[in-house]
This record gives C-alpha cells, sequence and structure tokens, in this order.
C-alpha cells in the first residue's frame, strides 16, 4: 500500500534581474508622495491659501475634520503646565528681591503658588503611585484623572486658563503694595529725583515690565491649546498692562523717568532724550513687541500643528486604502489561488517574483464531466445565442463551488473548469504533523473527503436537474498519487497541478461511463479500506497508458 508522506516545499533562485514587485512600486508612489507633501510643509509658500484651511483663522473647511482636531489627545499637556510653572517661579524670585514689602507679597505668592500646586497634582497625578506605591496602591482614580487632561479638551482648557490668569495677574502684583508717591505731582520733587529713588526704591520699576514680558511668553507655552484663547489673554494682558502703564501707574513711570534724566521735567524729557528712550513709552514698545511676536509664533505654531494632524489623517487614510486593498487583493487571489498559497502572495513577505512550486507524494485529484451539455449547448433566438445555456452551465458550477464552502469539504481545492469539466484536488493544503502520520499510517483521510465530495457532486445534479427539467449526468475520474502545484504567470496567476496522477484522473474521467466514480486499481483498493464499495469493471485501454484494470465506486457506502 502507498503512503503519504508529508509534503516538503522547494524554491528556485531568484534571478539577479529580478523584476520589482507591484507592493515595491506602490511603496515607491507611497514614499513619493509622503516626500512630496513634507517639501510642501517646508516650503516658501506655506501660507498661501490652502483648500483644506482658511488663511487667516486656520480652521479646516470641513467641519468633521476642525472636531477632531480640537478633541485631539494631549498627553504633553501637563509639561505645558510644568514650564508655566517655571515662569511662575522666575516671576516669584524677581518680585521677592525686588519687593520693599516682601511679607505681604508672599501672601499673594502664596495662594497662587496654591493654585498651582493643585494643576500640577492634577496633571501629575498618575505619576503619583510611582513614588508613594504602598500608599497610594488602592487610589486608581488618580490615574484615571491622570488621563482625563490629555484626552478631554472640557478638563485641560480650564487648566490652561487657570494657570496663565495666575501667572498674568502675579506679574504687575508688586505696584499694588508700592504706596503711590504723591511727590510726582509736584515739580519741586522731580527736582530731587536722586533722593525720591533711594527712599522710595523705583529701581524695581523696570524688572516689573519684565515680569510682564514673562507673563505674555506664559501665554505661548501651551502649544496645542486653542489658538483662539492664547490670542484672547495675549490681547487683553497687553492692554492691561497698557493701562496700568499709561493710566493708572503712569506717575511712577514718570517718575522713574525724572530719575532717569534729572535735568529736564517730564514734558521736555521726550525732547531732550528722544522719543525711544522714555521708561514709559518704551515698556509700552516692549510689550508691543513681544505682543506681536507671540501672536507670530501662536499663528505659526498652530500652523504646523494643524498641517501635522493633517499629514497623520492624510496617512491614515492611505493606511485604510492599502489595508482595504490588501484585503481585497487576498479576496481575489484567495477565488483564484488556495488560501496557503495566495498569503505568499500578499502582504510584507510576498515572492511573486520567484517560480512558486510544491511538490506532494500523495495526492487525489478528481475530473468530473457533464458530457450531456456539448449536445444542449446550442445558439439560437430561443435561448439567446446560448446564454440561457450559460446561464445555466454557471449555475451548476456556482453550485459546485457552494459545496466548497462546507467544513467537510475544506481539504479540497478547485482547480479550474475546463468547458464543463469540473478538476479538483485533495491534500494539497499544508499538512501538520499529526495529520501526516495519521495518513502514513494509511488513514488517507483526504481520499475519503474527495470521495465523499464526489458523491455530493451528483447528489447536487440530481437537485439541479429537478428544478431545470434536465437530465445530466456526471462522469467522474478519480486517481492519487504524487503531483507537482504551482502558479504559472504574475499578473495573472494561474495554480494548477501535473504529473502523471493527474494525467490518470483525466483518463479516468475521459473512459468512464455517466453516472460513474471510476478510479484506478490503486486507488479502488485504498477507497475499500476507507469504508467504500466498488465494483470491478474490467481492464481498459486508456491513451498513452495502455490497458488498465478500472473500478466503479458505488454511489451506496457499504
Amino acid at each position: 500500500t502507498e503512503h503519504c508522506v508529508t509534503a516538503h516545499s522547494l524554491s528556485l533562485h531568484p534571478s539577479p534581474h529580478r523584476n520589482r514587485s507591484q507592493k515595491s512600486k506602490f511603496d515607491e508612489e507611497l514614499y513619493n508622495k509622503m516626500v512630496m507633501t513634507i517639501d510642501g510643509l517646508s516650503s516658501s509658500k506655506q501660507w498661501i491659501k490652502s483648500e483644506e484651511m482658511f488663511s487667516f483663522t486656520l480652521w479646516f473647511t470641513k467641519k468633521e475634520l476642525e472636531k477632531q482636531y480640537r478633541a485631539i489627545d494631549l498627553p504633553g499637556f501637563k509639561y505645558y503646565i510644568g514650564c508655566a510653572s517655571f515662569i511662575f517661579l522666575c516671576i516669584f524670585v524677581v518680585q521677592m528681591c525686588v519687593a520693599k514689602q516682601p511679607q505681604d507679597l508672599g501672601v499673594s505668592f502664596g495662594v497662587s503658588t496654591c493654585i498651582l500646586l493643585l494643576t500640577l497634582c492634577v496633571c501629575f497625578a498618575g505619576h503619583l503611585p510611582r513614588f508613594f506605591p504602598e500608599r497610594l496602591a488602592s487610589c486608581q482614580w488618580l490615574s484615571t484623572v491622570s488621563e482625563a487632561v490629555g484626552k478631554k479638551p472640557f478638563v485641560r482648557l480650564p487648566l490652561a486658563v487657570a494657570s496663565t490668569a495666575v501667572i498674568l495677574i502675579i506679574a504687575v502684583i508688586n505696584l499694588c503694595f508700592f504706596p503711590f508717591p504723591e511727590l510726582c505731582n509736584n515739580t519741586a520733587a522731580l527736582t530731587n529725583a536722586t533722593e525720591f529713588e533711594a527712599s522710595h526704591g523705583l529701581f524695581f520699576m523696570p524688572y516689573v515690565v519684565y515680569c510682564c514680558l514673562l507673563g505674555i511668553v506664559a501665554c505661548g507655552v501651551f502649544l496645542r491649546v486653542s489658538v483662539e484663547l492664547k490670542l484672547i489673554f495675549l490681547v487683553l494682558a497687553s492692554i492691561g498692562y497698557y493701562i496700568i502703564i499709561l493710566q493708572t501707574h503712569s506717575n511712577l513711570f514718570e517718575c522713574y523717568g525724572s530719575v532717569l534724566y534729572p535735568n529736564g521735567t517730564s514734558d521736555t524729557i521726550l525732547e531732550q532724550s528722544g522719543l525711544m528712550k522714555h521708561p514709559k513709552v518704551m515698556s509700552c514698545v516692549y510689550i508691543s513687541l513681544f505682543l506681536i511676536t507671540m501672536v507670530f509664533l501662536t499663528q505659526q505654531t498652530e500652523y504646523y500643528c494643524r498641517q501635522d494632524f493633517l499629514l497623520k489623517n492624510k496617512n491614515r487614510q492611505e493606511q485604510d486604502k492599502i489595508e482595504t486593498m490588501e484585503n481585497l487583493n487576498r479576496l481575489l487571489l484567495e477565488n483564484v489561488l488556495p488560501a496557503h498559497v495566495a498569503s505568499l502572495f500578499v502582504g510584507e513577505n510576498k515572492k511573486n517574483e520567484d517560480l512558486y512550486y510544491k511538490s506532494y507524494d500523495c495526492v487525489c485529484v478528481m475530473f468530473a464531466s457533464v458530457p450531456d451539455f456539448k449536445e444542449f449547448y446550442t445558439e439560437c433566438d430561443i435561448n439567446k445565442e446560448g446564454l440561457e445555456c450559460l446561464r445555466l452551465l454557471n449555475e451548476i458550477i456556482a453550485d459546485f463551488d457552494e459545496l466548497l464552502s462546507k467544513p467537510k469539504f475544506s481539504g479540497v481545492e478547485k482547480i479550474k473548469t475546463i468547458c464543463s469539466t469540473y478538476m479538483a484536488a485533495s491534500g494539497l493544503g499544508n499538512i501538520s504533523p499529526t495529520e501526516s502520520k495519521k495518513d502514513s499510517d494509511g488513514n488517507y483521510s483526504h481520499l475519503r473527503c474527495m470521495v465523499d465530495f464526489a458523491l455530493a457532486l451528483i447528489g447536487k445534479l440530481e437537485s439541479i436537474n429537478t428544478h431545470s427539467f434536465n437530465n445530466f449526468k456526471l462522469r467522474i475520474g478519480i486517481n492519487h498519487g504524487p503531483v507537482i502545484a504551482g502558479v504559472i504567470g504574475a499578473h495573472k496567476p494561474q495554480y494548477d497541478i501535473w504529473g502523471n496522477s493527474v494525467n490518470v484522473a483525466s483518463r479516468m474521467d475521459s473512459t468512464g461511463v455517466l453516472g460513474k466514480i471510476q478510479v484506478t486499481e490503486e486507488t479502488a483498493l485504498v477507497v475499500e479500506s476507507l469504508g467504500f464499495s466498488v465494483t470491478l469493471r474490467g481492464v481498459v485501454s486508456v491513451k498513452g497508458k495502455g490497458e488498465l484494470t478500472t473500478y466503479f465506486i458505488n454511489t451506496d457506502r457499504a
């Protein structure tokens, strides 16, 4: 008795002049598109009106895209709060060093520090269990709070507003603790400016402006937070600082100008020194320059953030298209090729440049034909020039294919159809060591599967005859033995099998009898051991093979 041996795969060496695969070409095209997109973002034409964004507001033209952008996760938001807290610390150090009444100023900073510390704790709550694992092991809600800050815009925006407002207010808080000097209201006092500076400490005035500039910088550390919110803070903060410098505390800056330029009154300082040297004017100029700079940087940062989001969104769409195309290609290939072969032609490890073939030592091959269809097929007006005949043949083949979807016939692979002949084989899949051992012990499970499939084809055709009022009969030939399976063609690959076993199976069909399943003597012995009954037909003259003893498999199980 012939035993099945585990199939071994062979592969030819690739040619040195191998053509690029379809995936390589697609990857190259995708790479070129990405390079062109990146070059476009880096070009000098970046501020030209885009079809996807409005030029002034930078909002996306598609509302759904704008909604996605504003709801994007910001895992780095906690670091924005950390930068803002560092600026707050710098302002605190500067003002405490120059303040005349640090005790009163410390109370204001203490309240502000509590607000910022609370904000930091909310943002970095997820990191606290790392430092206190035993005490905070049961506080799982800390990680939830920390994640909510990065994922929920309605959580992080109030934190950003509170932090920025605290820094902007604390930048000018030192002026509130300075006693308003009445000496600045009379000319005689201005002549004694040096004594006034020594007694009232006007030297701190430049540091107030520096703290205001730090406050303006703090508005820009929140990179991906709403640009409208940042612009509102920048404008309101600058207006507030202008009011303090030019209106509410104008006399302080006038007096400080008198200290710097003691030879002239407040009315003649600008004439003597020039417009750009008066402290009050220069303070407004500094704030204006920082405001313009921060507005420009904010707009540019927002532009690049939106372009980055747009590029990632396009990449996701391209990846979805690639996955969709790969799935479609896989489905199409699996309709043409067996599943274990189709997997070699899709994905990253495909090798469709090489000749694929695989040898098997034991495969069962079946040819099932409908000889009566040749006489049935006619081209006339009644059947629409043969169209109705082809429609019936398609129904027969489609019903045969439907049987392959049943789990019991999962080991059967359809090879092809030739006119009205249906060719299939079993034993071509990836055989596991357990199945191979069973087959080597004489189980021949794939032969059993093929015979059952042949019997199912006969029953299916009888059902079709009942509904179509025809009397078609199947003529089936089966043989088993060694074959070589392979794929021919690159653009339109065709899976096929070759070998003497295939030729003999074809002859079993062509020399067979309608309504019968004809097999060779070797196959009959195996089939009979599987529980099927066979009937000796006798010696048949087979073209190219000489005289062969053949058997019919009875349609009724023994």
